[in-house]
């Protein structure tokens, strides 16, 4: 059943033509991903949908009392409202209707003489309440604070949590409302990897329409039947899942550029027939009309082909490089029981591990977990109530916070060359590289989008002298194109890559060790898919013991007698080993010799363990 049709739809913004010609279908229970570049157009097209601005042209269908469901701004409720009053708003008439049977159970204790009517008011409006799953209003509101994890956000004044946090309620009280059309516009930016995939499950269940914007290509994969592509003004539709989109357009680009090549194959005979026509009409003796003639029917046939685009095979995306500076010591970081806690409450708690030169360390867990805590400290902006962190003497770092925050009043431009130091024509061609065309690199930080502000950061960290890259979750705000780039340059990165993110595709594609923060710290040899089955079926393979300073000075009695040189010599073949089979993991596609791999480096790792304690012991 349809519920909206979207027929050649424009609009245009300050002269700049944003949708030229948007058609779209939309059913009851489809699951559409609407994806595109940053600044295709796509918010101004679900703008358009949900009503809250007008086209210039086309028209828009929608089912008559249509309830439409679009997180377009955070709205403003009662300054004394918390977390809690807030999703419960989402019942506001059920509420209202509990509120009404609790009077006229009260008045049915005083109006006695009253009591047939209300007798039957109460009836009707308990029939009404349980029709509309009143008894269930306890269970829904328990259901999305579980999911979205919103337990510490319930009992806090709605005024004073953090825009990222009144987001995550009121995505939970938009999905309580159940629109028959759901719109989300990147709704997993403020979400960990639990609460996502939570929501992954809801979307698969949910009865009404859903429309979404998001760069999460997982999360695109579980929840969405169809991909709507919006380029250049218009909407191609493709029937699949984003992987299937990704092969499907593939194979229709290769079409369309053949059918190019062809057609300006044809479209050049016919311009040398026509050349050849005129030259001999102009030759013969007298002039021949007939030729002359046959040109001019053959230019208005040319005239009348209706030319192919030439397709773009690539699309423009940011040139990504990262260079290593200077050699990096074995040893980059050492973490020995540290922990750290804010107001007396601990937040993260004896921490053990290493991390070594070019390891591929991906930090997780849940919000509020510690990871962008754990970053600090590593960095050196925070200091560990307790613990020892020990930097290697040759680290140099690069760091891409998640909140990017530049001087205020400054241009584009002058942000960059205050770190690079470049001339202006130089600066120019070089931010050009990061998409940055134009009079667009004299524009003030204010105006920049938030993928625009990663793309700058990117772009001067590609210029800085680091052998370290720590990454507060740099997949944000950067479209499915800047991210594809991103994940080429950190894969040819040689140095060391520490890194939180929710962006599970990119937790996959490019980490070899995944540390999960939940209360308790666990280290497992593999990227976040394989941590995550490794949880849900069995304790971690590589659980870090909470003392391993301690630990280390006991050696083990079933150990074999060496010597210092002996043991040194192991030590160093099995780092060897360890090295080469992290290079056949990192290049394997096939997930059978992955789970391979991974089983021997676990053995590996282990011996290396008891290797370590007798070296440690013999000290």
């Amino acid at each position: 059943m349809m519920i909206c049709d979207i027929q050649h739809l424009t609009k245009q913004f300050g002269g700049d033509d944003i949708l030229t010609d948007v058609s779209l279908f939309i059913e009851h229970q489809d699951r559409i991903g609407l994806i595109g570049r940053n600044g295709s157009g796509k918010t101004t097209l679900l703008r358009l949908i949900a009503r809250l601005d007008s086209e210039d042209s086309g028209t828009i269908y929608q089912k008559s009392g249509l309830s439409i469901g679009y997180l377009a701004q955070l709205p403003v409720f009662d300054n004394v409202m918390t977390g809690r009053d807030v999703l419960w708003t989402a019942f506001a008439t059920l509420v209202g209707l509990q509120h009404s049977l609790q009077q006229i159970e009260r008045d049915m204790a005083t109006k006695t003489d009253q009591i047939e009517q209300l007798l039957e008011r109460y009836t009707q409006e308990t029939e009404a309440f349980e029709r509309q799953g009143g008894y269930l209003l306890d269970s829904k509101i328990d259901r999305m604070i579980n999911g979205l994890q919103l337990h510490a956000l319930l009992d806090r004044p709605f005024e004073q949590l953090s825009g990222g946090e009144q987001t995550k309620i009121c995505l939970g009280r938009m999905l309580l409302t159940e629109p028959e059309l759901l719109i989300l516009d990147e709704p997993t930016n403020h979400l960990d990897l639990d609460a996502v995939e939570w929501l992954e499950s809801f979307l698969a269940d949910y009865a009404g329409a859903v429309l979404i914007v998001s760069h999460d290509r997982v999360f695109l994969d579980a929840v969405v039947t169809r991909i709507a592509e919006l380029e250049e003004g218009q909407i191609q539709l493709y029937q699949g899942n984003y992987t299937f989109y990704v092969k499907e357009k593939e194979r229709l680009l290769l079409e369309q550029f053949h059918a190019y090549q062809e057609q300006q194959k044809k479209i050049k005979q016919m311009k040398e027939a026509i050349r050849r026509l005129r030259q001999w009409a102009n030759e013969a003796s007298p002039p021949s009309e007939k030729l002359f003639r046959k040109a001019k029917s053959m230019e208005r046939a040319l005239a009348r082909i209706e030319r192919i685009k030439r397709p773009k095979l690539d699309a423009e995306t940011p040139d990504l490089a990262f260079a290593t500076h200077g050699k990096t010591s074995r040893m980059v970081y050492r973490v020995e029981d540290v922990s750290i806690a804010f107001s007396k409450q601990p937040l993260l708690h004896s921490l053990n591990f290493e991390i070594s030169a070019k390891d591929r360390i991906a930090i997780v867990g849940a919000n509020g977990s510690g990871k962008s805590t754990l970053l600090h400290l590593l960095l050196g902006h925070l200091e560990p109530t307790s613990g020892l962190i020990t930097r290697g003497p040759s680290v140099k770092i690069g760091y891409l916070s998640q909140r990017i925050d530049f001087p205020p009043g400054e241009r584009l431009i002058d942000v960059f060359r205050a770190t690079v130091n470049l001339d202006e024509g130089t600066a120019r061609q070089r931010l050009a590289q990061f998409l940055f065309f134009g009079p667009r690199v004299f524009l003030p930080i204010e105006a920049l989008s938030g993928g625009e502000r990663m793309r700058l950061m990117l772009a001067i960290l590609v210029h800085s002298d680091l052998n370290v890259l720590i990454l507060d979750e740099p997949t944000n705000h950067l479209d499915i194109e800047s991210r594809d780039a991103l994940e080429e340059a950190l894969e040819s990165f040689d140095g060391t890559l520490i890194a939180v993110s929710h962006d599970r595709y990119f937790l996959n594609r490019l980490f070899t060790k995944t540390l999960w923060l939940d209360q308790t710290m666990e280290l497992f040899p593999g990227p976040y898919a394989y941590a995550s089955t490794k949880r849900q079926t069995q304790p971690p393979v590589a659980k870090i013991p909470k003392n391993v300073v301690s630990a280390k000075k006991r050696p083990s009695p079933s150990l074999p007698v060496q010597t210092t040189r002996q043991v040194e010599e192991t030590i160093e073949r099995l780092e060897q080993e360890l090295t080469m089979l992290d290079r056949q993991l990192a290049e394997t596609t096939d997930y059978e010799e992955t789970m391979k791999l991974f089983s021997v480096r676990e053995q590996l790792v282990q011996q290396l363990d008891v290797q370590y304690e007798q070296f440690l012991a013999s000290e």
